[in-house]
């Protein structure tokens, strides 16, 4: 299901020649037109056009038959530069817009579920609330992006999976594993996770209903508009559940209740290019026992709001990519639901405000990119930060840092080789932390017509969160001078690609100090959790995925290994970097039945390492399973109708300490296309 891709460009048309030095370095990797003839600048590059997912047969002068491109208009980033598909050195996982509607999940969340170096994690089901790591990471070490534009909470990493816009505006799900300090810069420190939302080239609309088990309802739909230069988007969905459990009491405890509205929009023209989007996400859930196992009743609230505008501004060689964004974080939490009187309710507010700019040009020695980005973050609160001057409201404490980062990147792109190299230098005020370089180098070469192999050594940062810092209640004690995490990386990899088969394999490992943790020590009779710096985490991994595609089915295999050790004590009970998922197999068999009929059954097994502490003081090892998910679907060109079955062996498995996920779960729904 996940296959991996590299950067791709758009393509160019000569209108006449020239003896300019770089005029060659302006083509690499890109589609070059002359008159009506199309063809690659470079035989190991494949080709990128302004139109929709698409794939034909490249021949050459020699009459091969046997090479395949994929010609759609992506460009994917695993890299500060953007690079031609097979000649990026680093590899970026894509999720398509295909795959994601054929998927049966009902969040962006589920559809990480099978993406191999992922671990999901979740507390409640369609999205309640989900941490999400990469590599054995946390849930607070990856950036998290929308369109490009980092919306981590700086708060807590539980929230930040909270979108302003539903699964059916997604046009594709990018995951880059390994650091990506010198790409996204601080936060990701075990990878970053790109949500790109779809902007179509034609006016169009959509609407869509599901109904399901537990009293689950969604609807929801999609309104885009398009003019000669501007397109604007529209779209807004609710969803609702009972929940599947209820407390000691007799009451719902895992019921959920939420509302995304979006707006995108884009103006276009020669040589300028602006992008910009607004959303809102609200929901309520009963959170049950997701923090402490002595209290099912807790419930949250969120409130989240996301703006940004993006522009890209073409001058000659140079080309400029600047962005401005706002995002606002409101967060309630009822340790228990409705009686503030008894336990007072935490309440949060966070504004992060972002300026970058990231700018590249080509000249004889190759690509070069450069820029920096200021991101300030705020918060007031009931108890996470010191005291405030002026307090309101509920927020009575509050704290404010300022992050500062310069980077640069260079590239050198031969017929078969490609090196890139650079650094980020990042600078923030918390703790006073002087400036830091964090460098990186990737390579790649490939062999032949199919094979490629690929190295790399990159290193990364993350600034520990509020709640990490200031979160001392309710059994937790934090310190606030914790400091930040940081990862060195080495990774090796091959990969092979044909017309109908694909797979990779690569073996990686990360050297981590100072990782951040919750931790209790279960030889004290009244131990609280703790957040600590470990000394240092070592990982071990090994990942490999194969695809098969054939007239009728596609077949995908993929399997993750990890190990982990780690310079902790055995009798420190961990909440996060001391729990992860050991191996990992996923598999998906698409089957086209009949003429619009098709079947998707998904299978995953997960074996995590580490232990909780359930309500009775006993200590539990988390159990391996297995889960089986699949989807029928009627899929005509206006319309779709489809039935959904998660979990169909109804295991009763646990993803997170005392936190049950729900037996098997039935969706039956319909789309209509305008």
């Amino acid at each position: 299901m996940y296959k991996p891709n590299f950067n791709q460009r758009r393509a160019i048309r000569f209108r006449q020649f020239n003896r300019k030095g770089w005029a060659l370095f302006a083509c690499l990797g890109r589609v070059v037109t002359i008159g009506v003839l199309s063809v690659a600048t470079l035989t190991s590059a494949s080709a990128a056009i302004d139109d929709k997912s698409t794939t034909e047969t490249v021949t050459t002068n020699d009459d091969q038959t046997d090479k395949e491109a994929t010609l759609d208009d992506v460009e994917v980033t695993g890299s500060r530069a953007p690079l031609a598909l097979g000649q990026a050195a680093r590899m970026v996982t894509v999720l398509s817009r295909d795959e994601i509607q054929a998927a049966p999940v009902q969040s962006i969340n589920d559809l990480l579920k099978y993406a191999v170096g992922v671990d999901v994690r979740q507390r409640g089901p369609i999205g309640a609330q989900t941490d999400i790591g990469i590599r054995g990471g946390t849930s607070e070490q990856i950036t998290i992006l929308l369109n490009g534009i980092n919306i981590c909470d700086p708060q807590t990493g539980h929230n930040v999976f909270d979108f302003p816009c539903d699964i059916s505006d997604i046009e594709r799900i990018e995951v880059l594993e390994g650091p990506a300090g010198r790409v996204y810069g601080t936060s990701s420190l075990m990878g970053a996770i790109n949500i790109v939302t779809r902007q179509d080239s034609n006016s169009s609309a959509d609407v869509h209903l599901e109904g399901g088990s537990f009293g689950y309802l969604s609807a929801g739909g999609r309104v885009h508009a398009h003019t000669m230069a501007f397109g604007n988007q529209f779209s807004a969905s609710y969803t609702r559940s009972d929940g599947y459990s209820r407390s000691k009491a007799g009451s719902l405890n895992s019921d959920y209740s939420g509302g995304k509205v979006f707006y995108q929009g884009q103006y276009h023209q020669e040589g300028l290019q602006l992008n910009w989007h607004a959303g809102l996400s609200a929901k309520g859930f009963g959170s049950n026992t997701f923090y402490s196992a002595k209290f099912d009743e807790q419930f949250e609230k969120t409130v989240k709001l996301n703006t940004a505008l993006q522009g890209e501004i073409t001058a000659g060689k140079w080309h400029f990519r600047p962005a401005i964004y706002w995002n606002r974080n409101y967060d309630r939490f009822e340790l228990i639901r409705g009686s503030e009187e008894t336990v007072p309710f935490n309440y949060h507010r966070t504004d992060v405000f972002g300026l970058n700019l990231n700018s590249y040009f080509d000249w004889v020695a190759g690509r070069t990119a450069l820029g920096a980005e200021f991101r300030n973050e705020d918060i007031v609160s009931t108890n996470l930060g010191e005291p405030l001057s002026d307090p309101f409201s509920h927020y009575k404490v509050g704290l404010n840092r300022s992050n500062l980062s310069f980077h640069l990147e260079h590239n050198i792109l031969l017929k078969r080789f490609t090196l890139s190299a650079g650094f980020i230098a990042v600078k923030n005020t918390w703790n006073e932390m002087p400036f830091t370089l964090y460098p990186g180098v990737d390579a790649s070469y490939r062999i032949g017509t199919n094979w490629k192999v690929y190295a790399s050594y990159n290193s990364s940062l993350r600034m520990p969160s509020f709640t990490e810092l200031y979160y001392s209640v309710g059994g937790h004690k934090a310190d606030k001078y914790l400091k930040p995490e940081e990862l060195r990386a080495l990774e090796a990899g091959v990969k092979y690609q044909s017309h109908a088969f694909t797979a990779s394999a690569s073996v990686f490992h990360h050297h981590a100090r100072n990782m951040i943790d919750w931790v209790m020590d279960t030889r004290e009779t009244d131990a609280v959790w703790q957040s600590v710096n470990h000394t240092k985490v070592n990982t071990l991994g090994f990942e490999t995925n194969a695809t098969l595609t054939a007239n009728r089915f596609t077949l995908d295999l993929a399997y993750c290994y990890l190990h982990q050790d780690k310079d902790v004590e055995d009798y420190l009970q961990s909440q996060y970097s001391l729990e992860y998922l050991r191996h990992k197999l996923s598999a998906s068999l698409l089957l086209h039945l009949i003429k619009h009929l098709d079947l998707v059954v998904k299978y995953r097994y997960q074996d995590r390492m580490g232990s909780y502490t359930n309500i009775d003081g006993e200590v539990c090892d988390y159990h391996p399973y297995s889960v089986v998910d699949t989807r029928l679907s009627w899929n005509a060109d206006t319309y779709s109708i489809y039935i959904e079955g998660n979990n169909l062996t109804s295991k009763r498995y646990v993803d997170y300490g005392n936190v049950p996920q729900p037996g098997c779960w039935f969706v039956v729904g319909t789309r209509f296309l305008f």
